[in-house]
């Protein structure tokens, strides 16, 4: 679990890629300090495991899935990458609920200064449309940001000067591709809606045909 506080830019170091498999090794530096072999690391928003590790880098892989469902697909040697360690239990929650399970790439399309902020508007798929709230949380590239317009296609966050020059986003322009991962708790809630909704129409659909079909009258 991660809050969406960018710790860190790193670098890619290396890629080997196999199909569509990768192992990247990254530079780093402040989230070295206590990293161990079987971490938690959001890259980019995306929750990968530590295979390994030198003094000033470290190693992930990315499974089938995760390189068909982000936008490390398209990562290159030098690319920098927003990097975050798992949340600690002591620790200050500045962000939001973040699993690192992204669910899918959106397309930035524009990028507007605007007096101290930056505005980036945001396509995403129809399917994620209804997990889009006004005001609302969502994750993109692994930074915990607020929901400033959704409109029929696209999404608009901002950026103050801060997060602009600590995070990825910040270097990013139009026609760039960015990790989102849609508020956990607006996923979880409209699952239970839905819930909700099948089995009030399966009681509906109960009635004295449905009961003699099943030998209770």
């Amino acid at each position: 679990m991660f809050t969406g506080i960018v710790e860190e830019m790193g670098s890619i170091k290396q890629i080997a890629q196999k199909g569509n498999t990768l192992s990247l090794s990254i530079y780093a530096k402040k989230i070295m300090s206590d990293l161990k072999v079987g971490d938690s690391i959001s890259v980019n928003g995306v929750c990968l495991t530590v295979t390994n590790f030198m003094d000033d880098f470290f190693r992930v892989d990315v499974m089938p899935e995760t390189f068909k469902a982000t936008s490390l697909s398209t990562i290159k040697e030098g690319t920098k990458v927003n990097l975050e360690r798992a949340m600690s239990a002591n620790g200050r929650f500045g962000g939001h609920f973040v699993t690192g399970h992204v669910d899918g790439v959106g397309k930035i399309l524009r990028k507007t200064p605007k007096e101290n902020a930056i505005y980036y508007d945001i396509q995403i798929s129809d399917q994620y449309r209804h997990l889009s709230l006004h005001k609302g949380s969502i994750a993109i590239d692994g930074i915990s940001l607020t929901l400033f317009d959704v409109s029929s296609s696209h999404i608009t966050v901002s950026l103050i000067p801060h997060s602009a020059n600590e995070t990825v986003l910040g270097y990013k322009k139009a026609g760039d591709f960015v990790n989102l991962e849609f508020d956990m708790i607006a996923k979880y809630l409209y699952r239970f809606y839905q819930i909700g909704d099948d089995k009030t129409s399966a009681i509906q659909g109960i009635d004295q045909d449905f009961l003699k079909q099943n030998g209770f009258m």
